[in-house]
């Protein structure tokens, strides 16, 4: 099938080329965003691969269906920038990945906190200009620390096996219990209680309309002081504002992103060259307790491979008139 890959940077051109040697699809790739702009590129191609950068809100939908666009395949687990009432509507299948590494992102959720708590890149930056002193690097052991799990999916229940080999006692919050973390001694409670008695708190959920800003002014009251936040999942789990006053106020010791709500005007493109207009976020940049990465939590070469190979299964599934495994339906 020909295919409009949308948002292709030179890693997905290299993966999705790789695995397409098996698939034989008809893949053209667009450097660019999908969006009511660009939307025109996409004319005549039954297929469009999009990332979770790209708009495909309902008017963006209705012009690619318009165009003969059939099978939406977003390379990520998150859909949360689909409009899937209008993509419903104008009977497009929208397919996406639901588990392509998710120990990628559990392990980097990992390396934020050894790096917040050793301070690691203070100290990488102080031996290159060839200081040696210990001041300021303190650090506190991980074992034994409370460690609070907020949704214990597939990747929540990979980093909580990743802590619970540091020797932490595991918290978690979600509506569901995972047999697995129960299995590791996982004790769940309210989100109160999870945030009241966990020194570090990592974010694991999806963003839906029910856990928009689950990390608030008033749930950040709850949180111990000078706990630990660790966001790998989705921005829009934590209000910025309200975490940007809890780092003031020394209610959060230690913040370690590598998700932003706002990252669609920043993440994955080279603005070393440009004044970033996003207050908040040159804020946030400006705290010695805050370690931002830019959504590279899931960027591992076997991450790339399962992407690659799962949404164009996914496209030869629907091809041949099959019933898409990963369709993604209406909330």
């Amino acid at each position: 099938m020909k295919v409009a890959v949308f948002n292709a940077k030179s890693y997905d051109r290299d993966s999705l080329t790789k695995a397409n040697t098996i698939h034989n699809h008809d893949l053209s790739f667009f450097p660019v965003r999908l969006n009511l702009e660009t939307v025109i590129l996409a004319t005549g191609f039954p297929v469009v691969s999009v990332f979770i950068n790209d708009d495909l809100s309902a008017e963006v939908l209705r012009q690619l269906a318009q165009q003969g666009t059939k099978l939406i395949a977003t390379r990520s687990a998150g859909f949360n920038h689909i409009d899937l009432d209008a993509a419903q509507e104008l009977g497009l299948t929208v397919v996406r990945v639901p588990a392509y590494s998710p120990h990628a992102v559990a392990e980097h959720a990992v390396g934020l906190i050894l790096t917040l708590n050793r301070k690691l890149h203070r100290a990488y930056n102080r031996v290159r200009d060839d200081n040696f002193s210990l001041e300021g690097l303190l650090g506190f052991d991980i074992y034994g620390s409370v460690v609070g799990i907020i949704g214990t999916g597939t990747i929540g229940s990979c980093f909580a096996r990743i802590m619970n080999g540091f020797g932490c006692k595991l918290l978690a919050y979600d509506v569901y219990q995972n047999p697995q973390c129960l299995e590791l001694g996982v004790e769940y409670m309210p989100l109160k209680e999870v945030l009241t008695m966990s020194d570090i708190i990592s974010l694991h959920c999806p963003l839906l309309p029910e856990t928009f800003h689950l990390i608030n002014g008033e749930t950040l009251q709850h949180l111990k002081p000078g706990a630990m936040l660790i966001n790998t999942s989705r921005g829009g789990l934590i209000d910025t504002k309200a975490a940007i006053e809890a780092i003031k106020s020394g209610r959060i010791g230690y913040l370690g992103i590598d998700v932003y709500e706002q990252e669609e005007e920043l993440f994955f493109e080279d603005l070393s060259d440009t004044v970033i207009q996003d207050d908040v976020f040159q804020l946030l940049q400006s705290f010695s307790n805050v370690v931002i990465t830019a959504h590279q939590g899931f960027f591992t070469r076997n991450a790339l491979a399962n992407i690659a190979e799962t949404t164009l299964a996914s496209i030869s599934e629907f091809a041949e008139g099959k019933q898409c495994q990963h369709t993604i339906t209406k909330r």
